[in-house]
């Protein structure tokens, strides 16, 4: 078929590739937060324990607020912080009026679930493990469905506060929280 106005085609095929190239460059925080500490959110369990006081030492869940209720001193913020942040915290809490000097350790019990939708066997909320890829997580969900384009992905993370999506590679690694969504191929 032969192009009447080659102009016209040429500007057309320009504003259609346009429009399918919604690619935008992961912002610099989407990798930096990988090498930072694990900072907790809602859905993650902690395991805090308090020196010689067995009454205290508990498993305890972030709810959707972000805080954590714990007895004697009631809810604590807990969304956001490291482990280390909230360890201060609970100890500084007990220091008023329960305990002397509070010796607090806090480690996640269990985090956050990871979500894989789009193109993929099984889409769906999964446990996040240590050390999780998106190619690990999408085998998790069933694999690759026919239609799936294989080689970038999207990943939804939020970071303090500020939901970012990025386009990555299937080896980048995951956070509890993430989002993986498989796009579909084009041809």
């Amino acid at each position: 078929m032969r192009c009447p106005a080659p102009l016209t085609c040429a500007l057309l095929a320009v504003s259609l590739l346009a429009g399918c190239s919604s690619y935008r460059p992961t912002p610099a925080a989407f990798h930096d937060v990988l090498t930072q500490p694990y900072r907790l959110g809602a859905g993650d369990r902690v395991r805090i324990t308090v020196f010689e006081q067995d009454g205290l030492t508990n498993t305890y869940s972030v709810d959707q607020s972000g805080y954590i209720s714990f007895p004697l001193v009631g809810s604590v913020p807990a969304r956001g912080s490291t482990a280390q942040q909230l360890e201060k915290a609970i100890a500084g809490k007990l220091r008023q009026g329960y305990l002397r000097d509070p010796d607090v350790s806090v480690e996640i019990d269990r985090y956050r679930p990871i979500f894989v939708m789009g193109e993929v066997g099984a889409a769906g909320q999964y446990s996040y493990v240590p050390g999780l890829t998106v190619q690990k997580a999408i085998a998790i969900a069933g694999g690759f469905s026919a239609r799936a384009n294989q080689s970038m992905v999207d990943v939804t993370r939020d970071i303090n506060g500020e939901v970012m999506t990025g386009r990555v590679v299937t080896s980048d690694p995951l956070l509890p929280g993430d989002t993986v969504y498989v796009r579909e191929r084009l041809f």
